[in-house]
Order: structure tokens, then C-alpha cells, then sequence
């Protein structure tokens, strides 16, 4: 054994009986550090330990064993413990620990079909809690609209302006810029199929029924259950967090009627005017691009556009759009009550909020979409 210091270098010696190898004994301060600096051991190691199966192998003389020294005997040896192994318990539960890692990496993945029901069950059960707690909300959100309907001095008209300018006003900036980008997309790929078939004027009629009826309150939605959808429900959330839903409790005022009924209320006026206002913006983007490659004038796609598009498309989009304002605030309410006084059940609610929000909406949308088949399309 060698020193360098008070640090001792690792060995590796060979046992000899009646002139035959019978194994290998392991010395020093077997470390990273060492190791890196001594590369002839590791192909010293590695020679014995390919060499010749059930060889004896004494490391009880090792002074020192880190992990990453474990992990090259393990690996050294075939990612397996040698039948002739002689080490510290405290050494041996290094190695143990390894081979407990690789049995845990290898083994294949056990299909339990109790397992999946009891997920299916949880899935299930977890829908039903969430759908109930739905309903419910909107029940008390009735008898609200109940109880102010006879006492009608009680409207909270500021909350419900409040709302309207952060969900509404303040959401006009980002609306328009979608709307405009969706429509030069829209626009500019619809005139690369219709001159492939000389029906470049029809562009009009594309931008015209897929924006008013579809597109604008669709995107109008999304962008507020994204923006003002997480906002309500984290809003609620750090409400629950500092203990205001308790103080206003205590002092006898109502969750469902100071925090519900604003939100459902604001969001499901202003939500047909945003979506008014993002078609609008959809469709001077698609006029824009329709002037540069289709050379459709503007005064011209506005006296085609009433004729392409009947009114009752307008009423149509106005109708959805109130629809989505309606569930994405209740929605939103919802998770934000569900909030835990911690701030990891903040963010995994606002997330949960925000995503049920957009898959409700398009799955209305879709539902509007096969019940007005039919109604308002030109003739």
C-alpha cells in the first residue's frame, strides 16, 4: 500500500494458491478522484474481472468506498455481485443499492387490471365530484339572480363594471392582434386554392361565414379563458389564501353573489362585443391580404360581404359568444374555490381552470355547430 500524504492510493493484488489465481484483494481510499488519476488500475480491474469467473474478491481491506468507486466495481463486474465476495456491510450496502437500482430499472412494468379500474374509478368518481360542485354553483348563481330580482338595489353594479373593464377593455389590444394574423393566415391560404380554380371572389364568402360565425367568437373565447379565465380563478385562489373568504363569511356576505355573479355577468356582456370586435379585426386582416394577392379592392369586399354573409350569422355569433363568456366565468369560479390554502394547489387549479375553459368552449362550439347546421347559411 502506497501514501501520498495521509492519502492512501488504491491496490489491486493478486491471490495465489498452489500456483493458480484464486483472487483479487482490493486496498486504499477507493474514490473518484483516485481512480481518475490512476487509469491503469481501471484496466487492471477490468482484466480481472472478465478474465476468470468465481474468483474470490476481498475488499474488507478497502479504507475508503464512495459511490462512484461502487458504481465501476458494479458495472466492472456485469452489473452483479461476485459469489466470492468478502466486504464491510457498510461497503456492501453501496453496491446493494445499485443493484437494487438496476432490478427496479429492468423490471418490466406489471399490468394490473384491478389497477386500471381503480384509476378508471378515480377518473370517474373525481368527474362526478367536479360536475356536481358545477351544478351546484350554478344553482346558488339562480337563486342569486332570484333574490336580486326582488331586491334590486343590491346589484353589484361596481364589481360587475370592474370586471368588464379588466376582462373586456383591457383585452382589446391582444384580440385585435390575433384577430388581424388570423385573418391574413386564413385569407392568404384560401387564395392559394381558389386560383387554382379562377374563383378568386369567393374569397369573400369563405372569410366572411368562417370569421363571423366561427372563428371570431371562437378565438375571443380562448383569449379570455386564457387571460381572464386564470385571472378569476387565481384571484379567488389567493383569496383563499390569505384568509378573505373566511373574513367575508364571518361578516355574512356571499361567496356566490360578491364573486360568482360579477364575473358571469361581465364576462357574458362583454364577451359578444370582444367577439365582435376580434371578427372585425379578422376581417381587415383577410381584406388586407385579399387586396395583395388576390387585388380584391376593399370598397368591393364590402359590398359583397352582406350578401355573402346573412345577418342572422351576426345574431348566431353573438349568441355563442354569451355562452362562452357564461361558462368560462363559471368555470373559472369554480376551480378558483376549489383552491387549497397552499400555493402548489394555486398553480395546479389556475392550469385546470384555464384548460377546462378552452375544452368546454370548443366542445359548445361543436354542439352550436351541428344544431345551427342549417340555419343562416346563404342560399
Amino acid at each position: 500500500m502506497f501514501f501520498i500524504g495521509e492519502r492512501a492510493e488504491p491496490a489491486l493484488d493478486a491471490i495465489e494458491r498452489d500456483g493458480k489465481l484464486y483472487g483479487v484483494r482490493l486496498s486504499g481510499e477507493w474514490n473518484l478522484r483516485n481512480l481518475c488519476e490512476m487509469p491503469a488500475l481501471r484496466r487492471q480491474l477490468r482484466k480481472y474481472a472478465r478474465s476468470k469467473s468465481g474468483l474470490h474478491w476481498d475488499l474488507e481491506t478497502i479504507d475508503v468506498l464512495d459511490n462512484a468507486a461502487a458504481l465501476i466495481l458494479w458495472q466492472e463486474w456485469g452489473r452483479t455481485l461476485p459469489e466470492g465476495l468478502a466486504i464491510r456491510p457498510e461497503h456492501l450496502r453501496m453496491l446493494e443499492r445499485w443493484q437494487a437500482q438496476e432490478v427496479s430499472e429492468t423490471a418490466p412494468p406489471k399490468r394490473d387490471l384491478g389497477a386500471i379500474l381503480l384509476f378508471l374509478y378515480g377518473f370517474i368518481a373525481d368527474f362526478y365530484r367536479q360536475t356536481l360542485d358545477l351544478v351546484t354553483l350554478l344553482g346558488q348563481l339562480l337563486l342569486d339572480v332570484g333574490y336580486l330580482l326582488r331586491h334590486p338595489g343590491q346589484v353589484p353594479w361596481t364589481e360587475i363594471s370592474i370586471t368588464i373593464y379588466e376582462s373586456g377593455v383591457r383585452a382589446l389590444g391582444i384580440t385585435a392582434l390575433v384577430g388581424f394574423l388570423i385573418g391574413i393566415v386564413l385569407s392568404y391560404l384560401s387564395a392559394l386554392q381558389l386560383k387554382l380554380f379562377g374563383a378568386e371572389i369567393y374569397i369573400i364568402d369563405i372569410l366572411g361565414l368562417s370569421i363571423i360565425r366561427e372563428l371570431g367568437p371562437l378565438l375571443a373565447a380562448i383569449l379570455v379563458a386564457g387571460r381572464s379565465g386564470s385571472a378569476m380563478t387565481a384571484q379567488i385562489g389567493i383569496m383563499r389564501v390569505t384568509e378573505e373568504l373566511d373574513a367575508l363569511s364571518a361578516m355574512g356576505i356571499s361567496h356566490s353573489l360578491r364573486l360568482v355573479l360579477p364575473k358571469v355577468a361581465a364576462l357574458a356582456v362583454v364577451l359578444p362585443l370582444i367577439g365582435v370586435w376580434t371578427s372585425g379585426s379578422a376581417l381587415l386582416g383577410g381584406m388586407f391580404s385579399a387586396q395583395n394577392t388576390l387585388d380584391i379592392g376593399y370598397m368591393q369586399f364590402f359590398l359583397k360581404l352582406p350578401d355573402a354573409v346573412p345577418l342572422l350569422n351576426v345574431f348566431i355569433g353573438l349568441l355563442k359568444s354569451a355562452v362562452f363568456g357564461f361558462l368560462i366565468a363559471l368555470v373559472a369560479c369554480h376551480f378558483g374555490f376549489k383552491i387549497k390554502p397552499n400555493t402548489e394547489s394555486l398553480g395546479n387549479e389556475t392550469t385546470n381552470s384555464v384548460v377546462s375553459s378552452i375544452t368546454i368552449v370548443i366542445m359548445v362550439d361543436a354542439v352550436f355547430a351541428i344544431l345551427f347546421m342549417g340555419i343562416g347559411m346563404p342560399i
